[in-house]
C-alpha cells in the first residue's frame, strides 16, 4: 500500500475552528482529539488506500463521505460496502471542492433519527447489546425530548424500575438514569453547536433549571463544559466522552464489553475475514467485496 501524500485530496481532516480543511498524511495527528472529523472524497484518485485507515480510525472521530459524480456511482456498485463498512457520520452528494460551511452545517445538525443512529454506533464501537436490550435503548433516547425521571422512564417502556434495571446490569451496561440523562445532555449539547441559543434557553427547553444544572449534569456524565460542547462539532465525540467515563467507573463492565477497550485499528484487522473487506485488496484492486482503489482518476 502506498504512503499517503501530502497532496493526497482523497482523505482530509476537519477539526476546530472548522475554517479549512487539512491533509492527513498521518492518524495520529487528530487521536484523542473532541469535534474532529475526516472527510472522505470518493471521487479522488487514492481513496481506496485510505480504506484501513477510515475503517479503523479512533473511536469518536466523525466520517463526511462525499460521493463521486452519480454516473460513477451507477458504475460502482460495490462502493456502498465500503460506505456501510465504515459507519459514516454523513453522506454528501458529488462536490467538486466541498465548503466548509457545508461540512459544519452537516457535522452540527442533530440526526433525523438518533436513536438508531445512536444505537448503531454502540454496535460499531463494540458495545456487545441484546435485540431487546437495543429497542429498549433506541426507545429510552427517544423518550427522553419528554421524559425526566426513571419513574417516567420505566413507565414508557412499560416495565417496572427493578426489572429495567435488571436488564441493564446483567448486559453489563450504565444505570438506566444514566442513559436517559446522557440522551438529554447530547441533545441539548447539539442545540448549543446548532445556533446561536444562549445556555439558558437550552437549559430550559431540555427540562433543567438553569445552565449551571445543565452544566454540572453534563459534566459528571461526560466530562465535557456546555462551552466545550457548543467548540466542537459532531455528536460522536460526545458519546464516546460518556462511554470512556463509565468504563472508568465502572458502569460499563470491561469484562462483557471486551471488544470495547480493543483499539479500532486492533480489531478491525483481528476480524479481518469474509463478512469484511481487505484493506490489502482495495488498494490493490483484489477484492469482490469492495471496488479498487479508483484507477480511472489516476492520470487526470
Amino acid at each position: 500500500m502506498r504512503s499517503p501524500s501530502l497532496h493526497d485530496r482523497s482523505l482530509q481532516l476537519f477539526a476546530p475552528p472548522y475554517d479549512t480543511l487539512e491533509p492527513v498524511p498521518d492518524p495520529t495527528t487528530f487521536a484523542g482529539e473532541p469535534g474532529r472529523a475526516l472527510v472522505w472524497h470518493l471521487g479522488l484518485a487514492g481513496w481506496g488506500g485510505r480504506f484501513e485507515l477510515v475503517r479503523g480510525r479512533e473511536p469518536g472521530v466523525s466520517l463526511v463521505i462525499v460521493l463521486p459524480p452519480s454516473r460513477e456511482l451507477a458504475e460502482d456498485r460495490q462502493l456502498l460496502r465500503a460506505v456501510e463498512t465504515c459507519r459514516p457520520h454523513s453522506i454528501l452528494p458529488h462536490h467538486e471542492e466541498t465548503s466548509p460551511e457545508d461540512l459544519r452545517s452537516v457535522l452540527s445538525r442533530i440526526p433525523p433519527d438518533l436513536p438508531n443512529e445512536f444505537a448503531d454506533y454502540l454496535r460499531w464501537r463494540g458495545v456487545s447489546i441484546d435485540l431487546d436490550t437495543r429497542h429498549l435503548i433506541r426507545r429510552t433516547i427517544e423518550l427522553s425530548l419528554e421524559v425526566r425521571t426513571v419513574r417516567g422512564l420505566a413507565r414508557g417502556l412499560y416495565m417496572s424500575r427493578r426489572a429495567l434495571g435488571r436488564r441493564f446490569m446483567r448486559q453489563g451496561l450504565p444505570v438506566p438514569s444514566h442513559w436517559l440523562h446522557f440522551a438529554r445532555v447530547l441533545r441539548a449539547g447539539l442545540r448549543l453547536q446548532g445556533g446561536e441559543e444562549s445556555l439558558l434557553a437550552v437549559a430550559y427547553e431540555a427540562g433543567y433549571a438553569d445552565g449551571f444544572a445543565l452544566s454540572n449534569q453534563m459534566h459528571r456524565l461526560t466530562g465535557i463544559r456546555p462551552r466545550e460542547a457548543r467548540r466542537n462539532l459532531g455528536w460522536e465525540w460526545i458519546v464516546e466522552s460518556w462511554l470512556r467515563c463509565e468504563e472508568r467507573t465502572g458502569g460499563l463492565d470491561r469484562r462483557q464489553h471486551l471488544r470495547f477497550s480493543i483499539p479500532r485499528m486492533t480489531r478491525e484487522a483481528a476480524e479481518e475475514g469474509a463478512s469484511s473487506p481487505n484493506p490489502a485488496q482495495i488498494s490493490s484492486g483484489q477484492t469482490t467485496n469492495v471496488p479498487a482503489a479508483d484507477t480511472r482518476h489516476a492520470s487526470a
